[in-house]
């Protein structure tokens, strides 16, 4: 059944159970009005959204979430350059309504890659000395818009719909002040962005697609953020009241509960409403659908088998190199021989991949005095990225083929609530945008933190046609993700095995490389990718 609020707004009814969702008048491109009628409370909260018929290929499962065999990101065209806008979702309430809650959920049921999550917690103005100290006895009131950068966030918000790196302040709530170090994003298909004030300026309104507002009962706001302030931030249960009383509770009344009435959907009781999560997901991937950031056209493409890619080299397998794989591959091979037989495999590679590098005549004149036609690197710099802290192992042998080889290093993680991979760490030499640059990594499954990495590369000048992905082992998985995502970067490697396990192992695989070689202890969800792995 339905009923309309006091308010004008409609509310979505179960036969005795409470609104499971309330949508805005006005409708507009933005209502979920068409959608309603489509909804089926039977089904199970954790229903796909999306369609899995036998026509399309399989999808493949990260540590929580679906990434699809080509790899390339949604955002960007065949050429490399960016064709469309993410697809941007402000969540808007009080504090401690459970915006986080939510954000997480839809992402979850959302089940698509390149998806960001962003606070506006992190956009928190730096406070002056006197602030500071009326911030330390609760007195600082950081429930009101004077409190945000609001010309830091909509800038921002602006690049990174674009398709932009961006750094993200990181704000510490003890100290009340942003950390020395920012945190870089590499763009996105989905953004979802959630803050008590988001819906509080009119040009950062105008950067979102969707508007959702969660709706959550004060007391139970209260206890919430009662709990938080006191086990997280350190404050005591008076300071939290005090504050709340005189802050927080107006603060609500007079800036955010009347911006309910902007939001295209209001979702009643926060993360635990999943016939609302489902809702705002079909909603979303309708969204990415209509304006072709969905990666049916990557799925069409990689539906049946492929032969690998032109672009990829394999190291011819000699009874040598048949002979090193058996060793490195066997489960009992000491941690001695597995780093003497992996150093002797990579110095090949290495020098398999400088023949790739481009070269002219160049004659010179022998010590008998005959002149001898040979050949000499053209190009301006060789320059050596590792990718943290597999790759790092591949660096003494690329030193010493490679005089005056300059290296740099990324450390690309998982991000445990959106699954996917972020930069943690980035030491570059300056300006690679001429350099032939060898990225290392010792395995590929995925390709995820390969594709993430050459990302980097790119976004700071270097050219896609100039960089060489150099890797021990990889799946045919990563190499075709790699390839589709990258269709001008050479991919050169010593071996290509046919199967990834449900985990993401290569199979047979050689088992995770940095821990047999640094001899650590492996996690037990660990990725052939190393994107978990802290830098050694």
């Amino acid at each position: 059944m339905s009923a309309v609020c006091a308010d004008g707004r409609v509310s979505a009814m179960e036969c005795g159970e409470k609104s499971a969702v309330r949508r805005t008048s006005g409708g507009g491109e933005g209502s979920l009005d068409r959608l309603l009628p489509s909804i089926n409370t039977s089904l199970s909260p954790r229903k796909r959204t999306t369609s899995q018929c036998k026509s399309e290929p399989p999808l493949l499962r990260t540590s929580k979430r679906t990434i699809y065999t080509a790899g390339r990101p949604p955002w960007y065209n065949e050429h490399g350059t960016q064709s469309k806008e993410a697809f941007v979702i402000g969540l808007c309430g009080g504090s401690a309504s459970g915006k986080t809650t939510v954000a997480r959920k839809i992402i979850e049921a959302l089940d698509v890659p390149w998806v960001v999550l962003l606070s506006m917690d992190s956009f928190y103005k730096v406070l002056t000395a006197e602030q500071q100290l009326q911030a330390a006895n609760n007195d600082y009131n950081f429930d009101h818009p004077d409190a945000f950068d609001f010309s830091l966030l909509v800038h921002t918000l602006r690049k990174l719909k674009q398709g932009k790196s961006v750094k993200i302040p990181v704000y510490d709530f003890t100290t009340h002040g942003r950390q020395k170090e920012w945190k870089t994003v590499y763009g996105a298909s989905v953004i979802i962005f959630e803050g008590i004030m988001l819906f509080a300026d009119k040009e950062l309104l105008k950067l979102l697609d969707m508007k959702i507002f969660v709706d959550t009962d004060s007391d139970i706001r209260l206890v919430r953020r009662l709990r938080r302030d006191i086990t997280e931030r350190g404050r005591d249960i008076e300071g939290v009241i005090k504050q709340y009383n005189k802050f927080v509770k107006p603060a609500f009344e007079q800036y955010i509960e009347p911006t309910m009435r902007l939001a295209d959907i209001v979702v009643p009781r926060g993360g635990g409403n999943m016939v609302a999560i489902d809702l705002i997901v079909q909603h979303v991937h309708s969204q990415l659908e209509e304006r072709e950031l969905s990666v049916r056209a990557a799925l069409a493409s990689a539906h049946q088998a492929q032969p690998l890619p032109q672009t990829l080299s394999v190291l011819e397998s000699t009874p040598q190199v048949r002979g090193m794989h058996t060793i490195i591959r066997n489960k009992e091979t000491s941690r001695d021989e597995f780093i003497f037989y992996s150093k002797r495999l990579m110095r090949l590679l290495i020098e398999r991949a400088l023949s790739f590098l481009p070269s002219q005549v160049h004659i010179v004149q022998t010590p008998q005095g005959e002149d001898y036609e040979g050949r000499t690197f053209h190009g301006k710099r060789i320059t050596g990225v590792s990718i943290l802290r597999a790759g790092e192992t591949m660096e003494p042998a690329l030193r010493a083929v490679c005089k005056d080889v300059r290296i740099g290093k990324i450390l690309i993680q998982t991000n445990q609530d959106t699954g996917e991979p972020e930069l943690h760490y980035l030491r570059l030499p300056k300006d690679i945008s001429e350099d032939h640059v060898i990225l290392t990594d010792c395995t590929v499954s995925t390709g995820a933190a390969a594709m993430m990495a050459i990302r980097v590369l790119l976004y700071h000048d270097a050219q896609e046609d100039k960089i060489l992905l150099v890797s021990l082992l990889m799946a045919e998985m990563g190499v075709h993700s790699v390839a589709y995502a990258f269709p001008q970067v050479k991919i050169i490697t010593t071996a290509v095995d046919k199967k990834v396990n449900d985990l993401f192992h290569i199979i047979p695989g050689i088992g995770n490389f940095g821990d047999r070689y640094f001899g650590t202890d492996a996690p037990p969800d660990w990725s052939d990718d190393d994107m978990d792995e802290p830098s050694c």
